[in-house]
């Protein structure tokens, strides 16, 4: 063999390629929801069906895992914008819807995994806890950071949940009175 042309081959860990497998996963899982095809999820990891489930024993472990990792990048992008809202002395709410509108716009897998995953949750428990602990740390860092009350931190959930909605259908992206109305389009057209 001649060392010059031979590579050394390192290999993946364990947690390394369930990482791999989650972000492939997340972008199954965003377009088929809970229903997404294991085989799909190995073939776009580029690993064998098997290993998927030697990685995660079942379907439901790998869909919460997805869950989970979609929403430790929100969190990322809100503990961004708190921080961001600090320094300038901005609204934190403000600079939390931001960040999300422009994490969506970057990575559409983060809504609908999350999307998928809140229907899901009625019927698969390891979900639903994901989406408990998610809905959880986002309250917590809301109200940490805006010292918002409860009924604003609802306005503010709400709001979030319609704009969820909007653009998971495209609605913010149609040039009409209504989906401009429910959107965030108008508010953006103003700053």
């Amino acid at each position: 063999m001649n060392p010059a042309t031979t590579e050394k081959r390192t290999l993946s860990t364990a947690e390394q390629r369930r990482e791999e497998l989650v972000d492939a996963a997340m972008r199954v899982f965003a377009e088929h929801g809970a229903a997404a095809p294991t085989t799909e999820i190995a073939k776009e990891a580029g690993i064998s069906q098997a290993y998927v489930f030697r990685l995660f024993p079942t379907k439901e472990e790998l869909f919460a895992a997805a869950t989970r990792e979609s929403s430790r990048r929100m969190m990322i992008a809100f503990r961004a914008a708190a921080a961001k809202a600090r320094r300038e002395g901005s609204d934190p709410l403000y600079e939390m819807g931001e960040a999300y509108d422009e994490l969506l716009e970057r990575d559409r897998d983060v809504l609908m995994v999350q999307l998928y995953a809140r229907v899901a949750a009625s019927a698969l428990p390891l979900v639903r806890d994901a989406i408990h602990d998610c809905f959880r740390s986002v309250y917590e860092l809301v109200k940490r950071e805006s010292g918002a009350g409860a009924e604003e931190i609802h306005a503010w959930f709400a709001y979030g949940m319609l704009c969820d909605v909007m653009a998971a259908t495209g609605a913010d992206q149609l040039d009409a009175e209504w989906a401009r109305a429910l959107s965030h389009s108008e508010r953006r057209e103003s700053e």
